[in-house]
């Protein structure tokens, strides 16, 4: 690796024959007027229509990215370029890559991550489709703020940011897909990385074919990919708040009707009291799972002995999961008994009801409990023997032997290829 080179500027590729050669020249001439040595590195995710020969002819470097999709490409272009930092963009003509002055100076201050906001610097009428303009991106970058603390990011999704190259191999990023520009941003995040924001424009996209985004697609997936990287708060939170509702409501309608405000709350009140249990009782401990699994596999890092990390131990779980079912069967077989006082005639439902719905809610419960012990169990497994994100970072330096490069994701990533 050559180590005298400052920047790489970094452009994924499929089939950009129109405007590739324009990005090269305005990137190379970009880096040639800032005095910076580096270079333009087109990372092809198999081209079809000359786009690598393009791309030699005016300049660049050309590496094969073995898997397929956005992320893939940028993972194979971030594990082989020369710089110490990385700027990103799309081949399409879209981002102003004859301007990157404002990137290269943030990643000199130190920041580890410098984000382009379009918003800020300005969008040419027809470059950004209003539904992009006005909703998508709007909902996710403020979704981006409060889920995972991003107060200095306006414009989560914009497609031409910089980082240190060494910093964003320590995460050990991997996805294949669009997610990945939101993985790249959500993972440093929570490593407590420095991110910054200048301002860039954007102007309509150079091609004549359409974009490879998928706008209702790839939004779920980035959705997708923001809900479940913060567990915590839109999983366990909502959870807890849920569960206390339904006890409180399943405590009181089991002694009797109760009137609120001149309305009477009954029987029905109580099944869906008792069904609010259950279900929150299952986003807690899918929450759980959900960080005990980005615990394991390093994409989440919060405190080192958390309470509720040894609350889903197996054994705890095995625990009160047999204990609810014991309490829950308890409790059917004292109805089943005062329903054999009375011969196994017709029972009044407000009567029986206040029995057999909490038992047979706390062997729900039970239940889910003893085998959501069995999935943390399974799921706490899965970190031993893994690289961390910092070995995987070493391995693609030559530092270390082990697994974790683009080419050991081929596999592993086949069935959400883009």
């Amino acid at each position: 690796m050559n180590d005298k080179l400052e920047v790489t500027v970094l452009l994924p590729c499929l089939n950009e024959a129109e405007t590739l050669a324009v990005c090269v020249t305005k990137a190379r001439r970009s880096l040639e007027e800032l005095g910076v040595a580096g270079e333009v590195l087109v990372s092809d995710n198999g081209s079809t229509d000359g786009s690598q020969r393009i791309a030699e002819e005016h300049g660049a470097r050309v590496v094969h990215a073995p898997i397929k999709g956005y992320g893939g490409a940028l993972l194979a272009g971030i594990e082989n370029a020369r710089g110490k930092y990385v700027i990103m963009a799309d081949a399409d003509d879209s981002y102003d890559l004859s301007n990157l002055g404002p990137f290269v100076e943030g990643l000199r201050r130190g920041h580890d991550v410098v984000m382009g906001n379009r918003f800020r610097g300005g969008i040419a009428p027809g470059a950004m489709p209003p539904l992009h303009r006005y909703l998508g991106n709007p909902v996710l970058s403020w979704l981006g703020r409060v889920l995972f603390g991003l107060k200095g990011v306006g414009d989560f999704h914009c497609g031409i940011r910089g980082f240190n190259r060494e910093r964003i191999l320590a995460l050990g990023l991997c996805m294949p897909g669009m997610e990945f520009a939101s993985e790249l941003v959500v993972r440093a995040a929570l490593a407590g990385y420095d991110i910054a924001e200048v301002p860039t424009t954007l102007r309509p996209d150079g091609r004549s074919r359409p974009p490879h985004l998928r706008t209702w697609r790839d939004g779920w997936r980035h959705l997708r990919f923001l809900l479940m990287f913060a567990p915590g708060k839109t999983l366990i939170a909502p959870g807890a708040v849920l569960l206390v509702l339904g006890l409180v409501g399943t405590a009181v309608l089991t002694r009797g009707p109760v009137t609120v405000a001149g309305v009477r709350f009954d029987i029905a009140a109580l099944v869906y009291a008792s069904l609010l249990v259950l279900v929150s009782v299952q986003l807690l401990l899918f929450g759980a799972c959900a960080k005990i699994y980005g615990r394991s596999s390093g994409i989440l890092r919060d405190d080192n002995s958390p309470l509720w990390l040894s609350l889903m131990r197996f054994e705890v779980l095995l625990g009160a999961g047999l204990a609810l079912i014991a309490a829950g069967l308890l409790g059917t077989v004292g109805a089943v008994s005062w329903w054999g006082s009375r011969g196994f005639a017709d029972l009044e439902p407000q009567t029986i009801i206040r029995i057999v719905m909490p038992s047979a809610t706390a062997i729900g419960v039970g239940v889910v409990s003893l085998f959501s012990g069995l999935l943390t169990s399974l799921l706490a497994l899965r970190g031993v023997g893994r690289p961390t994100p910092q070995d995987r970072g070493a391995v693609r330096d030559g530092s270390a032997t082990g697994g974790g490069g683009v080419a050991d994701l081929a596999h592993s990533s086949a069935a959400s290829r883009d």
